[in-house]
């Protein structure tokens, strides 16, 4: 990563204050995902990586959850690239997006499953696709405890 830095100390401080959790799309989700039953616990620690979380855990099942958001992570429909210290910010969210897929394939060769939503999406389908993975793990994860007794 180059040494450029922000192209001012209000862009800077906007950046710090720019939400990391408890994102309204992010709530949506879990409001309906409890109202559903579904337990779950919040930016546990990705396994084996310092300073990465998973925003939505469902840790028995070993489904991992995320919401990204459009410009930060790059978002194909509506990602934008400032033009203002463009270098910069290309890095910036290019280096998002390689540690999003790194975070990825490092949780599924741990044997979690990952799903990634972006935060367009309406939340009752990231809702009902999440409990669906979930179900689809529990079930799983019956029938290997059977097989094994």
């Amino acid at each position: 990563m180059s040494t450029a830095k922000p192209s001012s100390p209000g862009v800077s401080a906007r950046m710090s204050r720019q939400a990391r959790r408890d994102t309204a799309p992010e709530v949506a989700v879990r409001r309906l995902l409890h109202a559903s039953g579904h337990r779950y616990r919040l930016n546990v620690r990705v396994p084996g990586m310092s300073r990465r979380t998973i925003d939505i855990a469902f840790t028995r099942a070993k489904v991992a959850v995320f919401l990204d958001g459009c410009f930060w992570h790059g978002c194909p429909e509506h990602a934008t690239r400032p033009k203002a210290n463009a270098e910069w910010w290309r890095q910036k969210l290019d280096g998002n997006i390689a540690r999003d897929a790194e975070t990825s394939e490092h949780l599924t060769d741990e044997g979690w499953i990952v799903l990634r939503f972006w935060e367009h999406e309406a939340p009752e389908s990231v809702a009902e696709r999440v409990a669906t993975a979930v179900a689809r793990q529990r079930r799983a994860g019956r029938r290997q405890n059977k097989g094994e007794q």
